[in-house]
């Protein structure tokens, strides 16, 4: 955002916010939607309820809370009209749904899909949500395009915890590997031009997974374990025949520890797999 001059890049968000806004029936959610969106945008220290609302001019977090608690719109409406908004600014034939899974730390035992269990962000088991998450990225930009949440069976399971949180009732389990193919299914059916998806190890050696994005006949880039099997033999025995000239030493960018290098087979192997080992 910093290469878009300031009035330039003002006008669109309002131009966005104008047309998000026919989502919120009532003029207060429409008002509270575009200073809430302003806060997460601006320079606040912490996203909280106070701060925002500080941001925003507002004498408590009130109206802020009431947006995200009780006041009625339906968020898959919002989300479905950002596709169409990317799609028209960032949109390309060979787009990339980039498919991740993110946790939030939290404390207590309240928020939805809250649990002691393994965090990516943090690097160590900890008690958090996760979220799984969908990017799209072409050579015009890049965004994300949507979200579900996962809740473990210590939720599916405790009816009463989930009303208390408001989930509703046909909610069950699902994996994460079951989230992601939701997501990519809405992203197909939505005006998003999507050419290739790719993932981590955690979707990559899912076997459904992959079938999946064969069976709608999308051209993919996954990571996969060391363990893999390709046609009967691990992929690190496969990487071992292979001759030091077959390789090829990437950057995928910088990471929380600095570049992340990947080495890419020229030849011998699939070209569809990525290797993590």
């Amino acid at each position: 955002m910093s290469d878009v001059p300031t009035g330039l890049w003002e006008e669109g968000l309002a131009e966005l916010l104008l047309r998000m806004g026919g989502r919120f029936a009532r003029v207060e959610s429409r008002r509270r939607m575009r200073d809430y969106v302003r806060g997460l945008l601006g320079p606040v220290g912490r996203k909280n309820g106070w701060q925002l609302a500080e941001y925003a001019g507002h004498a408590t977090p009130d109206g802020l809370q009431h947006l995200l608690s009780r006041s009625r719109w339906e968020s898959d409406e919002v989300r479905d009209d950002l596709h169409a908004y990317v799609a028209e600014h960032l949109g390309a034939k060979n787009g990339v749904l980039i498919i991740d899974d993110t946790g939030f730390v939290k404390k207590g035992t309240t928020s939805a899909g809250v649990q002691r269990q393994y965090s990516g962000t943090a690097g160590r088991t900890e008690n958090c949500q996760i979220g799984v998450f969908a990017a799209y990225a072409t050579t015009r930009g890049h965004t994300l395009v949507d979200r579900e949440l996962y809740l473990p069976k210590s939720w599916t399971e405790d009816r009463e915890r989930c009303r208390a949180a408001r989930v509703p009732d046909d909610r069950v389990f699902a994996t994460k590997g079951e989230l992601a193919r939701a997501v990519i299914l809405r992203a197909l059916a939505s005006p998003l031009p999507v050419g290739w998806v790719t993932a981590d190890s955690a979707y990559g050696q899912d076997s459904h997974f992959r079938r999946f994005l064969e069976d709608h006949q999308l051209s993919y880039v996954v990571a996969v374990p060391k363990s893999q099997q390709v046609h009967g033999p691990r992929i690190d025995y496969l990487i071992g025949q292979a001759p030091p000239e077959a390789w090829q030493r990437l950057s995928a960018g910088s990471g929380a520890k600095g570049e992340r290098f990947y080495d890419w087979a020229a030849a011998r192997l699939p070209a569809v797999w990525e290797f993590d080992g």
